[in-house]
Formats: structure tokens, sequence, C-alpha cells
């Protein structure tokens, strides 16, 4: 049984948003600038998975969101002992800031230690998008976002396909079909990024594929490194790779960096910003990607690209089913042939994106403010 959340003594308890990733920072804004505009109280937590501060800090602020309240400085490395560490830090900041309800987004370690202890706290958590489902136990994220829904008391549901999954799963918490935060996002910040960004400067091609890949089970394996190089050497369309770091460990750990550099029809940029990414999604042909955001941007009215998903697997299904991405594994003949199709494809993509209307945000936060106001 939870506790009540009601305000006390005419005091309304805050919204806790936990972000970890830069991902997550993204999928969050809408929702943060929803609560601000409904009044509502909220306290912007980081967890720092991923970046250092200063990075994860300039990013905040290109996106002009207000710094966060709390800022856990994670130093763990190893994914068990970084879950135990976020969930540990969350739990004093739980008792100290007695929220109203915690919310958490996607499918990452901060998602889950931060859903732990609000379970243990018996602090009522609200899961924004919920009900993804790979079906690829390799993946890590697979299981955080299991976990996560299952002890979650509101699951805000991107699509009915997420819908369909929490149901048959008989989820115990209440389900809610929002549409995705992406979709907002991409609405919110294109315009912010087409006036700061100047990537395109950048960009020797007039007409270019933009290629992404940073996922263990692709670059850790050297054989589908190999054959996503052989891609590179015979693609029909130069490319543009914004190099994740762990992609450039890993080629660098195989000597492969050497090739990679020759190769005059790639051109590898630095880690790109949101912004940046924006920018060169509206501007390629073709994404080329193994990351799951990605194939929810490119299906925004604003940028309406074919993706082809560089995996075996992916839990955005409503991407291939809308015809806007092809899962095409990892051989490099069937990606090669996926972009020939790609490029001679005369099929006008759908107007619409599968994954809403860029309202996701308002959505949720007007569930939040019936439970809890």
């Amino acid at each position: 049984m939870l506790a009540s959340r009601k305000p006390v003594n005419g005091k309304q308890k805050p919204v806790l948003v936990i972000t970890g990733t830069r991902p997550e920072i993204i999928k969050m804004a809408p929702i943060i600038r929803a609560l601000k505009a409904e009044g509502l109280p909220y306290i912007f937590v980081h967890c720092g998975q991923h970046y250092d501060y200063n990075m994860a800090q300039q990013f905040i602020e290109n996106l002009e969101l207000a710094k966060p309240g709390y800022w856990l400085k994670i130093e763990s490395t190893s994914s068990g002992a970084q879950t135990a560490e976020i969930m540990m830090k969350m739990d004093e900041l739980l008792g100290k800031v007695e929220p109203s309800v915690v919310l958490v987004e996607g499918d990452t370690n901060s998602v889950l230690s931060a859903a732990l202890a609000a379970n243990k706290r018996v602090v009522p958590l609200g899961h924004v998008e919920a009900g993804l489902r790979s079906y690829d136990l390799r993946m890590p994220e697979e299981h955080n976002r299991r976990l996560t829904d299952h002890i979650s008391q509101f699951l805000f549901a991107p699509t009915q396909h997420a819908v369909v999954n929490l149901k048959a799963e008989n989820v115990w918490g209440k389900v809610f079909l929002t549409g995705n935060t992406s979709i907002d996002a991409v609405k919110e910040h294109l315009p912010i990024a087409e006036r700061s960004s100047r990537v395109m400067e950048q960009v020797p091609f007039e007409e270019y594929a933009l290629v992404t890949a940073h996922r263990a089970e692709n670059v850790d394996d050297p054989t589908v490194l190999g054959s996503f190089l052989e891609v590179f050497e015979r693609s029909p369309l130069p490319l543009v790779y914004p190099m994740h770091p762990r992609t450039l460990r890993r080629l660098a750990e195989n000597g492969l960096i050497g090739k990679v550099e020759g190769m005059k029809n790639v051109h590898v940029l630095p880690p790109t910003g949101y912004l940046d990414f924006l920018v060169l999604m509206r501007n390629c042909k073709l994404i080329i990607t193994d990351s799951g955001g990605v194939q929810e941007e490119a299906t925004a009215p604003a940028i309406r690209k074919r993706v082809l998903v560089i995996r075996l697997s992916t839990e955005r299904q409503e991407a291939v089913e809308a015809g806007f991405a092809t899962v095409v594994g990892t051989d490099s003949r069937w990606i090669l042939s996926a972009m020939n199709e790609a490029l001679n494809a005369e099929k006008v993509l759908p107007a619409e994106s599968p994954f809403g209307d860029g309202s996701a945000a308002q959505r949720t936060v007007a569930v939040i403010k019936e439970s809890f106001v």
C-alpha cells in the first residue's frame, strides 16, 4: 500500500525527475518544461552515469534547461557497482526531499537504480517510455526496462504496441498511452539546433548517409566490426560517422584505426552533441544505426528519414511497420543490399510519426497533476 503523496499542510511535494545519460536528458526535457508550464514543483536530478560534469552541464545548457537541483557524482565503472552506487545515493536523496512521485525514462542503470530506490522507500514511480521490448536478452537494457516496468505505479507507454506488451505481462501499475517524448524533443529542440549548430561546415559531402554504432554486442565483436568496415569501403554513398568513444577504443585495439582514416568516402567526426546530431539527421539521405533513440527521432515530421538498423532485433517495431526502419542485421552483404534498396526506393515516408504527435510530455504531466495535486 503506497503512502499518500497528496499535499501536506497545503504544500505540494515535488516531482523528482531523474536522468542518468544524455539521451535521458533529451527525453525528459519536454517533461521538465511541461511541469514548469503547469506550475508543478519539481526537482531535476542527474546521476552522471556516462559523462563527466563539464560535458553534461554544457549539454544541459545547450538545451536551454536550468541546471539540476542535485547532481550525483557516480564513480563506479562496472555495471553492478554502478547500479549499487546510484541506488545508495538515490535512497539518501529520497529520504531528504520526500517527493510526491519519481519519474524515470528508458532503460539504463540509472533508471533501474532509481526505480529500486523509490520502491524501497515506498515512493510512487512513473516510468516514461514503458513497455518497449526487444526480446533480446543479450541486451542489459532489456532487463532494466522489464524490471522497472514491473515495479512502476504509472507506466507511460509511447505506443499501442507498448501498451499491449505491458498488458500481456500483467503489470500492476496503471498504463497510459502518451506518445514518445523523443518526438516532443525534436519538435522543441530542432529550432535551437538550427540557430546554434555549425556542424554542416565540417561535412565535405553534398549527400551522405549518417552512421552511428556503439552497442557492445556490435563493436565489441571483431567480426561485426570488420563487417561494418567492409560496408564503409563499398558504400554507394559517402558516410558521415560521429564516432562513439567505445567504437574508437575497439578499432584501436584491433588495429583498424588506420584503415578507417584511409577511407576517403568516410568522414569521421568526434562524438557530436544532440543539437548537431539533429542537424546531421535533417540533412542526410539515409541513417545507419544501432541506436534505439535514433530510430524514433528519424520518424519526427521535421526529420523523416529511412533508417537501417544494424542489429538483429529492435524494440521500436513501430518504426519498421510504418516504413521508416528496416532491421538489416550486421552482415555487410545485407547492409549494402539494404542501402541500395533504400536509396532507390520511391515510396514516400509517412507524414506522421508512429511515436506520437509531439504532445507526450503534456499528457504525462496531466496524469501527474491529476494524481498528486
